[in-house]
């Protein structure tokens, strides 16, 4: 198995090893001194020899899964002794590794949580090159994102879709980087996964548990911490080429320093820039759509004790030169923009975590301050024409938001006595949303406003959440949490529409508030696994409507709060001695009032309760080591998303579906290993997967299908302790399917879009370790 293991101490080191390899590990105090780092391939034997020696203990295989440790006795006088020649002992396949989450706000193994929990570790991260976003939805079950451009996307788990467009709804999944939300209702910031220790994906409502609230789940993105008493270092980069594009390139290092016996430093810096494929014909440019992205963080760790104190800061920048759809002609598709339809997209975070534990239980404060920017501008001009009483050159939009969120959310968890386990937070999040829109048309040179909007929002949330768990006994745990919660909003709007259009100002207030229970029942089973039964509440906010270029009527003035309920039955198993892993759940959501955002015909967005749906499925995924150096994972869901009442006013058709979710999506990974000499070792990986056909919108009569695609990934990697040399090939087939019906709301519903894949890239990349 390959490891990467740095700890400090030689019983640290020991503990992670038992939980990397799947092993249960005792009297591990006896191994005294520093840690020392297994870093690369080994065998359970061999990692154990590097680990123990010069440690002052010795170990002994209790069996398969088990290993204890006692201190060395002093050597004893030599005699001479005929002793039997010992049998070569036969290591047996090693299970599948655990990991250690933290999904749940305390430390647990993957698979003893109930709920539809995935986690990606960092190994397989770095194994299958995911180094963001989208890369992550072909490894866990019913993960699917949009594709209108890198920082522009939405995350919809579990088929639970709100609308393929971005507004003013808070998204339905919370984006977390380590311990908090960096997103309200912002598109996701695609945060490059570098030096993450794992990416943990929750499905279904999270108030119980995460005081900000998500209706349909959370994406958490787990930093590896500062490590004490290590220097370490690596780097890495990344070389691209794109058939018929532009080439690509990364670059990539981390440090990590002590500064005293007590505290380190860890940093952490990228640079890409991903090479456009598509050309414009009108402007005559070739492969426009260019993305630079560049970032970095850094952490500082103290110990004082029982207590922690972490600070961080984050920060990353998307600056893309076009958007990605073409649309369909006469001939085939085609680009032919009048004008680059950039984006921008710059999120800071700054965090301040403390955190200790002891005999009366564990206490975590985190503080945090997040400021996002983001920008994009359309090219306008088929939208205008509509209502310009001459004709229109160039019509231009360009819209952009400047976010200020402060965070504070607080955790007690009860110390753990008897059979009852429970936690409590409070949580509160300041956030202030600067909004800027200008519609623009170019008549006979001249250039006038057509609209233009300075909106400001301000939004409090406070919540106070927690869960309270009970040992039944004969392995039957109950829990039941919630969330009470309640938010303002004060909305200020001033917009200037020249005639056609209406100007007028808005300055409305509203409070929101309620209760969002959650309960669960478990059972594990003596193997390792469980089964549960769950059921949990989520909600979301109303707000208010100020765009357009008249009055909105009365009916779309406001949009009111929605609601859902999850049911779900589920079961984690590890038969033939943890070798297969197993995860499958059944889940019926019941969405009221569902907020979607969508577009009048001249382009400008709204918020509408669209009126009620369900989703009804079966999510599952699976993990099996083969043999020792064989192991193959897959996942799917298959689900029937429906909308079961459509509220006046919309002129939808009864066989209406949730929007961008296809029925079926599933995926597959495998991975063999194997050494090549006593220090290097070989690696093979194939990944594919396929997303089924859905609609763009909510009515299937009028909305463009896409999806019914595969995407896959391939690659060939060579390893030592120190340095790992790998070459990809994403989209193999070289396939152009549409994986995304659009990219432009001021000509969507008059030309088709069509987002194609990426064309099969060739990737070549160089690390090492220091």
């Amino acid at each position: 198995m390959r490891l990467d293991i740095r700890k400090t101490t030689a019983s640290e080191t020991l503990i992670e090893l038992g939980v990397r390899m799947g092993v249960s590990v005792g009297g591990v105090e006896a191994c005294k001194g520093p840690g020392v780092p297994l870093v690369g391939s080994f065998t359970l034997r061999e990692a154990l020899d590097r680990a123990v020696a010069g440690r002052g203990c010795a170990y002994a295989l209790v069996d398969a899964r088990a290993v204890r440790f006692s201190p060395l006795k002093p050597p004893a006088r030599p005699q001479i002794v005929a002793r039997p020649v010992a049998p070569t002992a036969i290591e047996p396949v090693a299970p599948l590794a655990p990991l250690i989450i933290t999904a749940g706000k305390r430390p647990a193994r993957l698979g003893s949580l109930p709920g539809g929990v995935s986690v990606i570790g960092s190994p397989q991260l770095q194994d299958t090159g995911v180094g963001e976003t989208g890369s992550v939805a072909r490894q866990t079950a019913g993960f699917i994102t949009t594709n209108l451009g890198a920082a522009r996307n939405k995350i919809l788990l579990r088929g639970l879709s709100d609308g393929t467009f971005t507004g003013r709804t808070q998204s339905t999944v919370g984006t977390y980087l380590d311990d908090l939300p960096v997103n309200y209702n912002a598109p996701d910031p695609d945060l490059r996964l570098i030096d993450v220790d794992r990416v943990e994906v929750l499905r279904g409502p999270q108030g119980a548990l995460y005081g900000g609230g998500s209706l349909s789940g959370i994406y958490r993105i787990v930093t590896r911490a500062p490590e004490l008493g290590a220097y370490t270092a690596s780097a890495g980069a990344t070389f691209a080429d794109t058939e018929s594009g532009s080439n690509s390139y990364r670059f990539e290092g981390v440090v990590n320093v002590p500064t005293s016996a007590q505290s380190a430093l860890r940093a952490t810096f990228y640079h890409d820039v991903d090479g456009g494929y598509l050309d414009d014909v009108n402007l005559r440019l070739s492969n426009v759509d260019k993305t630079a992205r560049r970032g970095g963080r850094v952490a500082w760790r103290v110990e004082r004790g029982q207590w922690e104190i972490r600070l961080g800061v984050a920060g990353q920048s998307v600056s893309s030169k076009d958007t990605q759809y073409v649309t369909l002609m006469p001939g085939g598709p085609r680009r032919a923009n009048q004008v680059r339809e950039t984006h921008r997209n710059r999120l800071g975070q700054t965090s301040l975590k403390i955190s200790g534990s002891g005999d009366w239980g564990q206490f975590e404060s985190v503080t945090g301050y997040v400021t996002h920017k983001f920008a994009s501008r359309y090219d306008a001009t088929l939208a205008l024409t509509q209502f310009a009483e001459e004709g229109v050159e160039l019509g231009l939009y360009d819209e952009s938001s400047r976010v200020r969120m402060a965070v504070q959310d607080a955790l007690y968890t009860g110390p753990e006595r008897g059979r009852l386990r429970w936690m409590v937070g409070l949580f509160a999040a300041n956030s202030i949303e600067e909004g800027d829109a200008d519609l623009r048309a170019r008549s006979a040179n001249v250039t006038r406003t057509v609209y233009n909007e300075d909106r400001k929002d301000l939004l409090n949330e406070y919540a106070a959440y927690g869960e309270a768990s009970y040992d039944l006994g004969a392995g039957w745990k109950a829990s039941v949490g919630g969330r009470r919660f309640k938010t303002t909003v004060h909305t200020r709007s001033y917009v200037l529409a020249p005639s056609p259009g209406t100007s007028r100002d808005l300055d409305r207030k509203a409070s929101f508030g309620g209760f969002s229970p959650k309960v669960s029942l478990q059972r594990d089973l003596s193997g390792g696994g469980m089964i549960y039964v769950l059921t949990s509440e989520g909600y979301r906010a109303g707000g208010f409507n100020s765009g357009g270029l008249v009055v909105p009527a009365e009916t779309r003035r406001v949009f009111r709060p929605d609601h859902l309920r999850n049911y779900e039955i589920g079961a984690t198993l590890t038969p033939f001695r943890g070798r297969l892993n197993l995860r499958t759940a059944l889940f019926y959501d019941d969405w009221r009032n569902i907020q979607t955002d969508q577009y009048f015909s001249s382009g400008l967005s709204y918020t509408a309760n669209i009126g009620d749906g369900r989703n009804r499925g079966v999510e599952i995924e699976a993990a099996w080591r083969a043999t020792s150096r064989l192991t193959v994972s897959g996942n799917a869901l298959f689900n029937e998303p429906k909308l079961t009442r459509i509220a006046p006013g919309f002129g939808i058709g009864e066989t209406a579906s949730l929007p961008g979710v296809p029925d079926v999506s599933f995926g597959s990974l495998v991975t063999y290993h194997r050494p090549l000499t006593s220090s290097a070792s070989l690696m093979l990986t194939a990944e594919t997967g396929y997303i089924g056909r859905s609609r763009l919108t909510f009515d299937p009569r009028y909305s463009p299908s896409m999806g019914g695609y595969y995407t896959g990934k391939l690659s060939a990697q060579v390893m030592t302790d120190r340095w790992r040399a790998a070459v990809f090939v994403s989209n193999p087939w070289n396939s152009s399917s549409d994986t995304f019906a659009y990219g432009n709301p001021f000509s969507f519903g008059q030309v088709r879009q069509v987002t194609p894949q990426r064309p099969r890239t060739w990737s070549l990349s160089l690390s090492a370790n220091f």
